[in-house]
């Protein structure tokens, strides 16, 4: 979402970076186009005006001009401003009741069933024990829905149909959560395709019956400046405690999460950023800066790899590595845990340190997809020894994957490269999942470019 506005801030604060000494003259040039980046990615006029404005002032009046490396410092204040109109990132979700009750509201095609669904997986992989309660009566494909999210998550799910008031609905549902120990209940209510006087209506009567230690709005990102000022009008009229902002991961210019925090003073709590059951991520403003400043996010990153990767399979696949060891069964094994944590693309752009053209390299994940195809057609004995894999069995390999004689023979140098570079890294200890630098689909993607250049 943020890569035209992350484009157009690299190349004016690049421009900065480059020059040994700065005038004002300097400073206010790179003002106006970090004016018309944000302008053009569809933050908030208001907004925009106010972020220049502390720019510029903190890097004029601070010795920035006269100091070692001004670029450098100017970069610094932009990213801190820039994470500061994200939030904090010290909000959290309150749990201060037991069961402790998050009521979701947003508009109709916001995503927020969904996101309940997410909401309940993540709290689960945190140790809680969280329940879903469905209260949207006028739309019995939302009841539906949500019980099927709720079985793919393995909650329970409380409904009574579409013939029970709602709020009778969500005061039975904490009961039920209650008796049977859940220490979370997450209430989904209805939406409108618009704002009006019986939806505020009905989430202030849900909002009084079951007293939410949380309640989040979920604001679609894609709709840019219309859902600011859907968040502004739910803020005067049905107080929320957080936001969560959906569809991250989509084209949209990011005007809106860069905007809402400004205009409604409530912070982002949660972004989905995909369309699974396990994308919905804790918001960090100064991760999420960093990222768009192109300075890459290794915390997160890190946190990926914990999540995804065992300590005992890593240390077995090291050991693996430093015997010279690593079969196509191994390279499947990886393949599989760096998907689980998301794609390619969005990975090495949390790398810092690679350069622009390595992360906006076009890694198609869909190349991983017929690596497994490959690795599944062949034998057991193939995959452990892959010099036996003869003109003959590729022939049947590629038949049997979909694929071509030319795709295997690129996959099994691939390989022997990889293995030859998996030892010395392993020599070294080098922390992190085996595989990720040498990775086909990324390789698949270099050639391409060299290709193209040719």
């Amino acid at each position: 979402m943020f890569d035209s506005l992350s484009d157009r801030l690299n190349a004016t604060l690049t421009d900065l970076r480059s020059r040994g000494r700065l005038s004002e003259e300097d400073v206010a040039a790179a003002m106006r186009e970090i004016r018309l980046a944000l302008l053009e990615a569809d933050v908030n006029f208001k907004v925009v005006r106010e972020f220049v404005a502390k720019v510029r002032e903190r890097a004029v009046g601070e010795g920035v001009l006269t100091g070692l490396n001004p670029g450098q410092q100017v970069i610094k204040i932009v990213n801190e401003e820039l994470a500061a109109l994200m939030g904090t990132g010290n909000e959290k979700l309150a749990f201060r009741s037991s069961p402790s009750v998050i009521l979701m509201a947003g508009l109709q095609g916001s995503g927020k069933t969904t996101t309940s669904g997410k909401l309940a997986k993540l709290l689960e992989k945190q140790g809680r024990k969280p329940a879903l309660v469905a209260c949207d009566v006028y739309r019995p494909a939302a009841i539906e829905q949500l019980k099927t999210v709720g079985g793919q998550v393995g909650v329970p799910v409380f409904d009574r149909g579409t013939d029970v008031d709602p709020v009778e609905i969500a005061t039975w549902g904490v009961q039920q959560a209650r008796q049977q120990g859940r220490d979370t209940v997450i209430v989904d209510t209805a939406g409108r395709l618009h704002v009006d006087d019986d939806l505020m209506a009905e989430l202030v009567r849900i909002r009084d019956a079951v007293k939410p230690d949380t309640t989040l709005l979920v604001l679609d990102s894609m709709t840019g400046q219309d859902a600011v000022n859907v968040a502004e009008t739910f803020r005067t009229q049905v107080a929320f405690d957080g936001i969560v902002m959906t569809k991250l991961d989509g084209d949209a210019r990011g005007g809106a999460a860069l905007s809402v925090r400004a205009v409604t003073g409530m912070p982002i709590l949660f972004a989905s950023v995909g369309e699974k059951l396990d994308q919905l991520e804790e918001f960090h403003p100064d991760r999420m800066a960093s990222r768009i400043l192109g300075m890459g996010d290794v915390l997160s990153l890190i946190e990926r790899i914990e999540e995804n990767v065992d300590r005992d399979q890593a240390a077995a696949m090291e050991e693996k590595l430093r015997k010279s060891e690593f079969t196509l069964d191994d390279l499947l094994e990886q393949l599989r845990t760096i998907r689980k944590m998301g794609s390619l693309g969005g990975l090495m752009k949390m790398i810092p340190g690679l350069g622009k053209q390595l992360r906006d390299m076009p890694v198609d994940d869909r190349q991983l997809d017929r690596v497994e195809a490959i690795i599944l057609s062949m034998t057991p004995e193939e995959r452990r020894l892959p010099e036996i894999v003869n003109g003959t069995r590729r022939a049947r390999i590629a038949a049997g994957s979909g694929t071509s004689v030319q795709q295997i023979n690129a996959l099994l140098q691939q390989h022997r490269q990889m293995k030859k570079m998996m030892k010395s890294l392993a020599g070294g200890k080098m922390p992190g999942v085996p595989g990720l630098q040498g990775m086909p689909g990324a390789a698949a993607a270099v050639s391409k470019k060299k290709k193209k250049k040719r």
